[in-house]
């Protein structure tokens, strides 16, 4: 009988996504003996997983519930069969793409300031930022309160999975999109396209895996690169682009950014990123909707089937990942 094993804080209730005719090992938070398992469901957080693989045994396929797992495959040896969750995360993660992309355009966080100070006639401020962030000193009538996505030419710089869904979703907005993957295919650019396609895009969406061709990617050239005013939605990984860089663009008021990851990560108290202007972050969060775990939960039950069956797993992260 395979023998899987399922950290404890996973919901039992989402158990029942597994097959019934395997062993399911709860691992507690932290494993006090040695336990003997073929496949293994990763906690989504490092440290649990790291002190969890101390007492493993046995495994021969690690399941990731997340789209990244560049931390996994430096946990476990290459004789261990590694799996993401491609496609688990599309809809939150895509979701969280569009909805930074326009809080940014709309001036959202100005506007929350602009509450927060019961101040209406604050609302001006909206023509001055707007002025600031694009080097347009010319007169509006009426005053440039926000912006529209409307029109606007984004890139997509890792076109995958999620890529395809943030694109889906930017569609209904009437964007022209532009497509980059690590290699090209029909329609998708390749990554050696990138400095071409970087200056003729308005927003620039990262969604690409964390690897050693991809670490600095966006450094202070790429930004300098970039249009007067554009804007940089990072939900890939933080050290995907050079934070000093990105930080000096944005004090610059060359470009404004949205991002759900940093380096370092977590980012702690007083870093200038946190003050840093015309940039959104949310805490690496962009995945995390209460459906999350039970996608991933389901997937993990048709990669056992595949194996209990002989079948090949789907999703495997090979050398080029």
């Amino acid at each position: 009988m395979l023998r899987v094993g399922v950290p404890e804080m996973i919901d039992r209730a989402l158990h029942a996504h597994l097959p019934q005719d395997v062993h399911i090992e709860v691992l507690p938070a932290e494993m006090q003996h040695p336990t003997d398992i073929d496949f293994w469901i990763v906690p989504p957080y490092p440290k649990p997983a790291e002190a969890m693989w101390q007492q493993l045994r046995g495994v021969r396929v690690a399941q990731s519930v997340l789209a990244g797992v560049d931390w996994l495959l430096r946990l476990v040896p290459r004789e261990v069969t590694v799996c993401d969750a491609r496609g688990v995360h599309d809809i939150s993660t895509a979701e969280w793409a569009v909805t930074a992309t326009l809080a940014s355009l709309k001036y959202l966080p100005l506007y929350g300031q602009v509450q927060r100070a019961a101040e209406w006639k604050r609302r001006s401020e909206a023509t001055t930022h707007f002025a600031r962030v694009h080097g347009d000193e010319r007169s509006y009538y009426p005053p440039v309160m926000l912006e529209d996505l409307h029109g606007k030419r984004v890139l997509i710089v890792g076109y995958g999975s999620i890529g395809s869904k943030i694109e889906q979703l930017m569609q209904p907005f009437g964007v022209q999109v532009d497509r980059i993957a690590r290699t090209a295919r029909e329609g998708v650019a390749s990554i050696d396209q990138l400095p071409a396609l970087l200056p003729q895009a308005d927003v620039i969406v990262l969604i690409l895996p964390l690897t050693e061709e991809t670490r600095g990617l966006i450094g202070a050239q790429q930004l300098g690169a970039m249009k007067q005013g554009a804007l940089l939605v990072n939900a890939a990984r933080g050290p995907v682009v050079d934070t000093d860089a990105l930080i000096a663009s944005l004090e610059a008021g060359h470009i404004r950014a949205a991002i759900d990851v940093t380096d370092p990560e977590p980012l702690p108290d007083g870093h200038p990123l946190w003050s840093a202007p015309n940039l959104i972050i949310t805490p690496h969060v962009g995945g995390s909707s209460p459906q999350f775990m039970a996608r991933a939960m389901q997937l993990a039950g048709q990669q056992i089937r595949r194996m209990q069956a002989g079948e090949p797993l789907e999703n495997i992260v090979t050398g080029d990942y």
